[in-house]
């Protein structure tokens, strides 16, 4: 019966870079593809786009004021209808 794994190192210097060659070839296709187009907005409820509002506001007050400083802001969900506006100030403010 013949033996399935390679013994001699010359076999597996071979493999080792066939596959490392293999990598490098996958990497260099990865990184000359295109990006992906970005996602189409998502529509925000008027609950969150009321948000952001004021978020905009206290940001545009505190730039007038002179202060550098940042909002908090938190998007807990109050009643079971209601939906979390976590994602639509992330996405609107970038954060991460």
């Amino acid at each position: 019966m013949p033996r399935l794994i390679p013994r001699s190192r010359r076999a597996w210097v071979v493999a080792w870079a066939v596959l490392c060659a293999a990598g490098l070839a996958v990497t260099f296709g990865l990184n000359a593809s295109p990006e992906p187009d970005p996602k189409p907005g998502k529509p925000v409820s008027a609950r969150c786009a009321e948000l952001i509002a004021d978020l905009e506001k206290q940001l545009a007050k505190n730039e007038q004021d002179g202060k550098k400083d940042g909002a908090v802001a938190f998007s807990r969900v109050r009643n079971a209808g209601e939906d979390d506006c976590h994602e639509a100030l992330r996405d609107h403010f970038g954060g991460g």
